[in-house]
């Protein structure tokens, strides 16, 4: 492979740079505001470069791809200039060090195999609603109450279950979260992060594919690459069993898994956020008509 190929990892780097150059203003960047339209959003090339203390055709190169080894002050510059947070800086280095790669690492191959403490552990918590979800947010497994939270995912095969997919694509969605908008960004961006570290991986190019075609509003967040996601707080749901409650929630990352995390949502015993949690666990758990997945296979009752 020559300098001048773009690889896969030079494309995702240059795509980062452009995404976030087009946010900053001249003003925000302490950048003189001359008379006139600009035609182009946020800081042009030459004023990005400037501020990095780059040449213009370094950068040029940079974000078409075609310039793969920045060094680590070049990108601690860029960071700088596009007022980056720490979370966006790492991911800048990251997208670096995935550039400068001659030979790619081949993707890492998806797994939806959960290690049985792992169930064990989703049983314990009950009734508090908790789930496992895969690196593209597949759903790979639940107990009653977590399966339960996110109303109707239950209705698709087992295989179609993922929460940005359900988030985008559900009707329900859009009602059961109070901040759908919110949840929606935190989703893309979570993908957005893996497709900087991974962006050849097979289960995140079929699911971007699908939602950029069928979801107006992935494909505008996945434009605005923001890879920032929370692991922690507290969300509010219009449930349509069991009606408004406010739950906190945490994730944790599986240690040894290919990007497996732990999704728990919890309330305090004797509130009625807690009522709530109790009510969705046993509606969970009464025995559902016989469904098979789409690959015909008849789901576990905590295995989804």
């Amino acid at each position: 492979m020559t300098r001048e190929q773009p690889t896969s990892g030079g494309t995702e780097l240059g795509s980062f740079l452009r995404a976030r150059r087009v946010r900053i203003t001249p003003a925000e960047a302490g950048l003189p505001v001359g008379p006139g339209l600009r035609r182009t959003p946020g800081l042009r090339r030459e004023e990005l470069a400037t501020l990095a203390g780059i040449s213009i055709d370094y950068y040029t190169r940079l974000e078409r791809g075609r310039e793969t080894r920045p060094s680590p002050a070049v990108v601690d510059a860029l960071a700088r200039a596009l007022r980056l947070g720490e979370d966006e800086h790492e991911h800048l280095r990251a997208l670096a060090a995935l550039a400068a790669r001659t030979a790619p690492d081949p993707p890492t191959p998806p797994s939806r195999t959960i290690r049985p403490g792992v169930k064990l552990l989703l049983e314990s918590v009950r009734p508090n609603a908790a789930h496992v979800v895969g690196r593209t947010n597949d759903l790979l497994a639940a107990n009653p109450g977590g399966l339960k939270l996110l109303a109707g995912i239950e209705e698709w095969p087992v295989r179609q279950r993922n929460i940005a997919r359900y988030v985008f694509l559900h009707p329900t969605a859009r009602t059961l979260f109070h901040d759908w908008a919110a949840q929606v960004r935190g989703c893309v961006a979570r993908l957005r992060a893996l497709a900087g570290t991974d962006p050849d991986a097979p289960d995140l190019a079929r699911l971007a594919g699908e939602l950029l075609l069928k979801s107006p509003e992935f494909a505008r967040l996945w434009e605005r690459y923001d890879i920032k996601g929370r692991s922690h707080g507290r969300k509010t749901f219009h449930h349509p069993d069991v009606g408004d409650l406010t739950l906190a929630y945490q994730a944790l990352e599986l240690e040894d898994t290919p990007g497996h995390r732990l999704v728990m949502y919890y309330a305090e015993p004797g509130t009625p956020d807690y009522d709530a949690l109790v009510l969705l666990d046993m509606l969970g758990s009464q025995p559902k008509p016989y469904a098979r997945t789409s690959s015909g296979e008849e789901p576990t009752s905590t295995s989804t």
